[in-house]
């Protein structure tokens, strides 16, 4: 991939990048909007499993960005892909939010508790410790083990929450089984993102504000990258990587959307 090619695609990360929680970031909205009306494919990439993408959509909507429920790609609809891919017509055994188990429910999964093909884990405000239990003992008892997204924290309002990846950690420790993680870093999921929106990754730029997810993630998946400093990783720690994005901007409205995409 050249930095001459022509950038006609745009991939987006969705916390830290257009929205704090509920709290639109300064410029997204204009960005975003820019996108609809040159007519750029873009798709908001998400690792966020606990909601739908109409129930993500209708959040960025509140927030004042225009984003459609088919513009944005989740873990749990990339999760529910791999699986429908591997097995189909499966079972699984799900800690998670609506965001996973819709998903499943829409590829002809069913919902079991008792010797499931898969053990899913999504995120959640409320891990329950009951839950967590009956996790593992199905996976010592032989289901397979699935995670949406190895994020070990998310932002809330009252601070940052563990997330999937430590969850995850806690199950492994006590299992000896790893998850696999279909969720950014892993580039099926863009890979199933690229798919949807009929795109190819030498034409498309990865915007995100983690270096560990997105940035990684775009660079394996062969392409341009922009870290955008209103999120995770701060300017101080970009360094600190053994790879650097194509381009850093404090924020997405600093983006000149016309020098983007060369127009």
């Amino acid at each position: 991939m050249a930095d001459n090619d022509p950038i006609t695609n745009v991939l987006l990360d969705m916390d830290g990048v257009l929205v704090h929680e509920d709290q639109p970031i300064e410029g997204a909205a204009k960005f975003v909007g820019s996108l609809h009306e040159r007519d750029v494919k873009f798709m908001v990439l998400t690792n966020n499993s606990i909601y739908t993408p109409r129930d993500l959509s209708a959040r960025l909507e509140r927030s004042g960005i225009d984003v459609p429920e088919d513009r944005i790609w989740t873990s749990a609809l990339a999760t529910a892909r791999f699986l429908d891919d591997q097995r189909p017509g499966g079972t699984a055994h799900v800690v998670g939010e609506t965001g996973i188990t819709t998903a499943l429910h829409e590829i002809g999964y069913v919902m079991v508790d008792t010797d499931p093909d898969y053990v899913v884990l999504g995120e959640t405000r409320n891990y329950s410790f009951t839950g967590i239990t009956r996790a593992i003992q199905l996976i010592n008892e032989g289901a397979r083990f699935i995670a949406t997204n190895p994020d070990p924290s998310g932002p809330s309002p009252s601070g940052m929450l563990p997330a999937t990846g430590s969850v995850a950690a806690l199950i492994t420790k006590a299992t000896g089984i790893d998850p696999y993680f279909v969720g950014k870093p892993n580039t099926l999921m863009l890979r199933s993102a690229l798919n949807a929106m009929e795109a190819h990754s030498e034409n498309t730029v990865m915007i995100g504000d983690r270096m560990e997810t997105d940035i990684v993630t775009g660079l394996e998946g062969g392409m341009r990258t922009v870290l955008v400093l209103s999120g995770s990783t701060s300017a101080d720690e970009v360094d600190r990587f053994p790879y650097r994005p194509w381009r850093i901007v404090d924020k997405l409205g600093e983006l000149d959307i016309d020098e983007l995409l060369q127009r």
